[in-house]
């Protein structure tokens, strides 16, 4: 189970990793948007630190979710973005509900698994 638990962070580690630098270098291409999906991007282009900032915490959230050490923090820095990933293809992109939800357990996995890293803060 430890080997399957690696490699499922290692493989969500370098998805977010890959995300926050296409975000920065843009090397991937854009699926076909639509009016709805225009609108929003257009939105989020006003605010010019919204995606740099995302940026920023997919790439950080996921080097710290790579390794065991700073896993826990790594799965709480990460979580809105998986969160955000999920409403947007609920909304936007149900297709693509299957993946996003996979990486949202992933996720919440690894929050429960830590569990007891998160206590004191809440004592």
């Amino acid at each position: 189970m430890k080997i399957i638990k690696t490699i499922l962070c290692v493989l969500f580690g370098l998805m977010f990793i890959n995300a926050g630098l296409d975000k920065f270098f843009h090397y991937m291409p854009m699926p076909e948007a639509t009016p709805e999906q225009l609108k929003l991007y257009e939105a989020i282009g006003t605010l010019v630190w919204l995606l740099p900032l995302v940026a920023t915490i997919e790439l950080l959230g996921g080097l710290l979710f790579i390794f065991p050490k700073t896993r826990a923090l790594g799965a709480i820095v990460i979580l809105p973005v998986t969160v955000g990933i999920v409403l947007h293809n609920a909304v936007f992109m149900p297709s693509g509900l299957s993946i996003a939800g996979v990486l949202f357990l992933i996720n919440i996995w690894m929050i429960a698994d830590n569990w007891d890293k998160y206590k004191p803060m809440f004592t």
